[in-house]
């Protein structure tokens, strides 16, 4: 894609077009991609660049034929109809390039690590976690994403007392379309009001459940961790009512000393797979902890994730009598409960990015070169 002259590139996106072209050498270099996470990296911000390029070019050559269309106007009237035209179109393109050239968040384009843990409410709160993991599963796959469950513990009713997935896409997504982008909002407490199954005379319950959403760090070097500052226990796994189910230490506790954050893994065979998994997951948490504190003096919308998984402090309530889901953030609310919970979550989604959106676009200025 050849890049614009004057007129659009003058202004902020100038030095983006110009890290677009760079990108373009960069990823046509078979060297690079002898080194996936570099490439990767690359890919994701080439995807991230794509449509503030291809809007900047639009924009400049609207305004080059709006200037022709109003030089001819004089002459032939017919023109003056375009050029009425073309200045909607350059408005249009002017907003549209305005809105890209916001900041956005810098981890949207990346995958993520999404935990799920049941909270009070005993074996409802087990059974609900379920369902909210095979919410996130549905939804995952009406994307074309992969996932893969790290870490899970079961309840005694096929419930989850706690589970955390890795959520991936596959090659190199725009930012908007990442997997960060789509579920960091998903954080906080989800709570459910229903009959549970082990409540006999056909009362509601409410119970709830906590969800923390991370982004992926893409390798090891953006989250560097001192060995010397990790506690690493190992223990029998261990299924649903504490049997076991593993006759070896096998399970994996890994403490972050200097941040307390402190990860488990119990569900492979082999220590050496569950430590790599625990890693995993602590990098994320890392990662997420590192933006956190970046981001503590904006309204970042990670700040409204929770860390204990205490009702009064929800999000969304799930309300099965009737179907009918409610984000409190937002105000969005909807009779669709039964699809939501198949994996329609778009529409709430949306309600959440566009709220951001709005936010992003009243409190900041666009990026600059």
């Amino acid at each position: 894609m050849a890049s614009t002259a004057s007129g659009a590139t003058a202004g902020p996106a100038a030095g983006l077009i110009a890290e677009y072209t760079e990108l373009q050498h960069q990823l046509s270099d078979p060297a690079v991609h002898a080194d996936q996470a570099r490439a990767r990296r690359l890919g994701r911000r080439y995807a991230e660049l794509t449509p503030i390029v291809t809007t900047a070019n639009a924009l400049e050559t609207a305004r080059g034929d709006l200037a022709a269309a109003l030089e001819l106007a004089d002459e032939d009237a017919s023109f003056a109809l375009e050029a009425t035209s073309l200045a909607e179109q350059v408005a249009e393109l002017e907003s549209k390039l305005a809105e890209l050239l916001t900041p956005r968040d810098p981890d949207d384009a990346k995958d993520a690590i999404v935990e799920i843990k049941a909270g009070e409410g005993g074996e409802e709160s087990a059974l609900f976690a379920g369902d909210l993991l095979r919410m996130y599963l549905r939804y995952a796959e009406r994307h074309g994403w992969k996932t893969e469950v790290i870490s899970a513990s079961e309840s005694d009713l096929g419930g989850y007392k706690d589970v955390t997935i890795a959520v991936k896409a596959p090659g190199s997504p725009a930012p908007a379309d990442g997997v960060w982008a789509r579920l960091k909002f998903e954080g906080g407490v989800h709570r459910v009001q229903r009959v549970p199954v082990t409540e006999s005379q056909g009362r509601i319950h409410t119970s709830a459940a906590g969800v923390f959403v991370a982004p992926e760090a893409d390798d090891p070097v953006e989250v560097p961790i001192d060995p010397n500052d990790l506690r690493i226990d190992v223990f029998r796994s261990s299924g649903p009512g504490g049997q076991s189910v593993n006759t070896t230490d096998s399970a994996v506790r890994i403490t972050h000393l200097p941040t307390g954050i402190v990860v488990s893994c119990q569900n492979e065979k082999s220590q050496l797979q569950n430590k790599e998994s625990a890693m995993r997951i602590l990098r994320a948490r890392m990662l997420a902890a590192a933006r956190e504190v970046a981001a503590n003096a904006s309204a970042d919308a990670r700040r409204s994730q929770v860390r204990t998984v205490d009702r009064s402090e929800r999000v969304r309530t799930y309300n099965y009598p009737e179907n009918r889901i409610a984000d409190h953030r937002v105000g969005f609310k909807a009779y669709n409960l039964d699809a939501v919970l198949d994996g329609d979550l778009d529409a709430v989604l949306d309600s959440l990015d566009a709220a951001d959106r709005a936010e992003r676009l009243a409190g900041s200025g666009p990026r600059g070169a």
